[in-house]
């Protein structure tokens, strides 16, 4: 089991930006995906963006097509969560996932292994 790590969250008004960071210490991600899913009070978790490390193919749910961007640095032990224009519904803890070995970007969170312990990002009106 890896032990993911974010960083990056925080409290913002509407329209602002926030970048979540994803590390796994001591391991990369190699040639597996990394996901963002988020969760807020009273609701299920709930997929928000998704990046295939190899080739750098990335899936989005719709509610933040546009707004959000994911992305890895070069080496491979950093992911990234870009969110812009950020809503009030876009309040949640937010969770770094991920699977080591998989060729194929996933939005179910049964589908990865190694989670984080979230970050909130709290965004006010």
């Amino acid at each position: 089991q890896v032990q993911l790590v974010e960083s990056g969250g925080g409290s913002v008004q509407a329209g602002g930006s926030l970048r979540l960071t994803c590390a796994a210490p001591g391991r990369t991600f190699g040639s597996g995906i990394m996901g963002w899913f988020r969760q807020a009070p009273g609701r299920e978790r709930e997929f928000v963006a998704a990046i295939r490390w190899s080739g750098g193919f990335t899936h989005y749910a719709e509610s933040v097509k546009g707004r959000f961007t994911i992305s890895g640095d070069n080496t491979g032990y950093t992911g990234y969560l870009q969110m812009n224009d950020l809503k009030p519904e876009d309040t949640a803890r937010y969770y770094c996932a991920a699977d080591l070995t998989s060729f194929l970007v996933q939005v179910a969170a049964t589908a990865y292994d190694h989670w984080g312990r979230g970050t909130q990002v709290t965004v006010s009106s």
